[in-house]
């Protein structure tokens, strides 16, 4: 639980720090920065985190046991969980950071740990209690309610939500796969997560970017003067990696529901961060606070048994 709790922190700080990237110069100086900009930034964010998650590998001596990992049933389908995770979930993570802001992003897209509950009863055929449909539907109405906050500023609010939604079901499905991969023994959280990012980045790379002709742009970003631009994304990527670290630690250990509840705290995270460290008091509105509430509560008790937390009453 504590690793769980500490993916959340960490990647509260992945959010602040990719929203400062997104915001600088080189991603919104023409029509075409701002249309490439979530795609680069997440192949560049991938591609630096696939690079850290390789670093620590290779230090603790496991690149030879990442490699045999991938060659497990196991870890294709770890292959497959990054592709829907990543390209899918984590393009719409960042949608919705770009067009509705950093803070909101994070607490609209934190319906995930919902829609991974639901997704586990359709597809691990995990019994879905009623209490848990109606905690969705109010998850789902604190972001709606989100949306008609007029002190914050969002840009694109159906792109914001769309991104939302690629993000939910992406990260959903991904974490009912992870689940399952890491019950063999020899695909370990830190393997998968190499695999994860390393397939992202490649799937970004060699599809994603030739098909939106992204990569002059991305080339253009380390050839011209951005600045700080590239650190930041680095430093995001760092932790993410952090991150994901630890949530696939809680993934492996008390199971995808709990770990996605868990993780799921770094939308208040991200609010407390984005008052602190960048002075923006603008997201402390009463509708905003009480929607964020919303989607904090609904979210993490639609993702839990309360069996588990009641023992011996009857909830079904």
């Amino acid at each position: 639980m504590f690793a769980g709790i500490l993916a959340g922190i960490t990647w509260a700080l992945e959010t602040i720090t990719l929203g400062i990237a997104l915001a600088m110069t080189p991603f919104v100086s023409t029509e075409q920065a701002v249309f490439l900009a979530p795609f680069v930034s997440t192949f560049l964010h991938d591609a630096c985190s696939a690079l850290w998650a390789t670093a620590y590998n290779g230090v603790r001596g496991n690149l030879g046991n990442v490699w045999r990992a991938f060659n497990k049933r196991g870890g294709r389908f770890v292959v497959l969980a990054a592709v829907i995770g990543g390209p899918i979930g984590m393009t719409g993570y960042v949608l919705s950071i770009n067009y509705m802001g950093a803070s909101i992003g994070a607490v609209a897209s934190a319906v995930f740990p919902a829609i991974g509950a639901i997704l586990a009863y359709f597809f691990l055929k995990e019994k879905m209690q009623w209490y848990r449909w109606l905690l969705l539907i109010a998850t789902l109405l604190g972001v709606y309610g989100l949306s008609y906050s007029p002190e914050i500023n969002i840009t694109n609010f159906w792109l914001g939500l769309a991104g939302t939604f690629m993000c939910a079901f992406g990260w959903g499905i991904e974490a009912v796969i992870l689940a399952k991969c890491m019950q063999d023994p020899e695909v370990k959280d830190e393997y998968a997560l190499q695999i994860r990012q390393t397939t992202s980045a490649v799937v970004y790379g060699v599809i994603i970017l030739p098909v939106l002709k992204g990569w002059g742009f991305t080339v253009s970003l380390f050839t011209s003067g951005t600045g700080w631009l590239l650190p930041v994304i680095a430093l995001a990527a760092l932790f993410a990696t952090v991150s994901y670290l630890f949530y696939y630690r809680a993934i492996a250990q008390i199971g995808a529901s709990k770990a996605m509840a868990l993780n799921v705290t770094y939308a208040a995270w991200s609010i407390v961060f984005t008052v602190i460290l960048l002075r923006d008091t603008s997201v402390l509105t009463p509708v905003t606070i009480l929607c964020s509430l919303v989607v904090l509560v609904c979210g993490i008790f639609a993702a839990a048994d309360f069996k588990e937390l009641f023992p011996g009453k009857k909830t079904e």
